[in-house]
């Protein structure tokens, strides 16, 4: 029997493989980003189908394989059901799942962005915090864990503006989600992230182009 490993993290994004299986992306707090294949995960009856889906954060036990992990059994901490039954919501967390997967690499610890990837998401459920605010803060933060990031706003913006962008880069991601901006130095903040996003990685989102849509 091959030995068993334990990783902790978060299913990225979940495709089908063959005919009852599934291939995973799964960002875990120990290796980064892995390869997880879950034989008959599409089975009718399956105690896989519901956990190998995208959002489920949980404890992952696995075998190496030749192209990835086999997955043995998984225990789940949390599934984020609420977050599909609003279509507006369902697009923002898709995002954030997206965007990790694209940064995301293998072999490198990935503990701060597991918990960024949760707590944003906590953040898109909060009906008092704007999904775009909470979008743009996620994306400077998740640039800054990967090293892709400047110390200042690209253009030159106000001084609530240019605190913000502190904030975010050195604030405990606890408290991340902590903040309102007006919307005239939301607006400074978001050219300024998407500056920033166009520098570094051009990159098309299926997430983003159907939330422009929505609006």
């Amino acid at each position: 029997m091959r030995d068993e490993l334990e990783l902790h993290g978060v299913v990225l994004s979940s495709a089908p493989s063959r005919d009852f299986d599934k291939r995973l992306s799964v960002l875990t707090n120990e290796q980064g980003k892995i390869t997880v294949w879950a034989a008959g995960a599409k089975k009718p009856g399956s105690r896989f189908m519901a956990a190998t889906r995208n959002f489920v954060f949980g404890t992952f036990t696995l075998t190496a394989g030749k192209s990835g992990y086999n997955l043995r059994d998984i225990k789940v901490n949390n599934y984020f059901e609420e977050i599909a039954t609003d279509l507006v919501n369902a697009c923002y967390g898709s995002y954030v799942l997206e965007f990790a997967d694209y940064l995301a690499q293998e072999n490198l610890e990935a503990s701060e962005m597991v918990n960024l990837i949760f707590l944003s998401l906590k953040a898109i459920l909060n009906p008092n915090l704007d999904n775009e605010l909470v979008r743009r803060v996620y994306e400077l933060r998740l640039l800054y864990i990967s090293g892709e990031y400047t110390e200042e706003p690209p253009f030159p913006c106000s001084q609530a503006c240019a605190f913000a962008w502190q904030y975010v880069l050195s604030t405990p991601i606890m408290k991340l989600y902590t903040f309102t901006l007006k919307p005239e130095v939301f607006e400074e903040f978001a050219s300024n992230v998407d500056a920033l996003l166009g520098e570094v990685m051009p990159h098309n989102f299926r997430s983003l182009e159907i939330l422009k849509t929505l609006r």
